[in-house]
């Protein structure tokens, strides 16, 4: 965990993760060149055996899905098969998403701000804000909060705030959030937005 983020890459991929996540020391950062991205926003916990799968696809509109030009080049043909292997594009986890033990994010994927992903699941799609989702393919079970409240989470963008205001929240933001609690929070800390 570091307060401003880290930086850096997985071979030819950028990789981000945002002030105060967690367990980003122990996750798999998996790619091939295509150059697609990672990025992890803010306060999220990272369990340990993620696996983030940045490409790697096989052809599956080519006659052949066998990845020529990567594997036996001498005996097979040209090394420089374009478009093989394949990604799906970047990745992409908001705020104050929890990744469960052993989950697997692969490329394309946009996970929302507030989101919780189970243990071993498999995450071939989008999952919405403040979604939980499991399974292989994953599949939303439920959603954490009702509309209107997922709504003004969204709104107040609490990960947003600067720290001293997050020190001071830290025990309202440790409680079950009502929309009246959330409006409060939000005329005092998002005035932008006429709350």
């Amino acid at each position: 965990m570091t307060a401003n983020g880290v930086t850096g890459t997985a071979g030819n991929s950028p990789v981000s993760f945002g002030r105060y996540t967690y367990g980003f020391d122990r996750v798999r950062v998996m790619q091939w060149g295509e150059g697609a991205a990672l990025r992890v926003g803010s306060f999220c916990s990272l369990a340990e055996e993620i696996t983030f799968i940045l490409g790697g696809n096989h052809r599956t509109d080519w006659i052949s899905t066998y990845p020529f030009g990567h594997i036996h080049q001498a005996e097979l043909g040209d090394p420089q098969v374009a478009g093989h292997p394949a990604t799906r594009g970047d990745i992409v986890i908001g705020h104050d998403v929890w990744l469960a033990h052993g989950c697997t994010i692969m490329s394309g994927v946009t996970i929302g701000d507030g989101a919780a992903v189970g243990a071993r699941a498999v995450v071939s799609r989008d999952v919405p804000p403040y979604a939980i989702v499991a399974g292989n393919p994953a599949e939303v079970v439920r959603f954490r909060f009702d509309e209107e409240v997922r709504e003004l989470l969204l709104a107040l963008r609490w990960w947003d705030l600067p720290l001293e205001t997050i020190r001071e929240l830290t025990a309202t933001l440790c409680s079950a959030p009502t929309p009246a609690l959330l409006r409060e929070l939000i005329a005092r800390h998002r005035p932008e937005l006429g709350g």
